[in-house]
């Protein structure tokens, strides 16, 4: 069973995109307080990286915003691939099957604009994790 439940809170606003098949899809980043604090007693968080498919992406990057508190519930998916340089690594990522708003916009600033941004159609190198990685071999997705 691959099954991944988490909630945090978004820490920076999420990114819409349109794959050139006309599919969207949103990536987002939350950041996880994780249950006990360290041997300093400070609380840690992990940051996971989360993909959201189709008319769920568009209503979450319409009303989420950096800071807002969200759950996800979906499946750990791992990606590997090769850095320019010859290098082998492994990205993790979180698949969402169901994201749920969790807290309400604090005021008329978070709320979302009358007309919605059209999306941005993407290159294959537009989703790459921090630091300039590719993801690899997209052959399941047309972009």
């Amino acid at each position: 069973m691959n099954r991944v439940v988490l909630i945090g809170r978004l820490v920076r606003d999420p990114e819409l995109r349109v794959t050139q098949s006309g599919i969207s899809v949103t990536r987002m980043r939350l950041a996880v307080d994780r249950p006990r604090p360290n041997a300093e007693g400070k609380r840690e968080a992990d940051f996971i990286d989360i993909v959201v498919w189709g008319k769920q992406a568009e209503t979450v990057s319409q009303y989420l915003r950096k800071g807002r508190l969200a759950g996800v519930d979906g499946r750990l998916q791992t990606r590997n691939y090769e850095t320019p340089d010859g290098q082998k690594r492994t990205f993790y990522e979180v698949v969402a099957d169901r994201v749920q708003f969790l807290d309400r916009a604090a005021g008329p600033a978070e709320a979302p604009a009358s007309s919605v941004e059209e999306p941005v159609p993407f290159a294959a190198d537009d989703f790459e994790p921090e630091g300039g990685e590719t993801f690899g071999d997209q052959t399941d997705l047309a972009w």
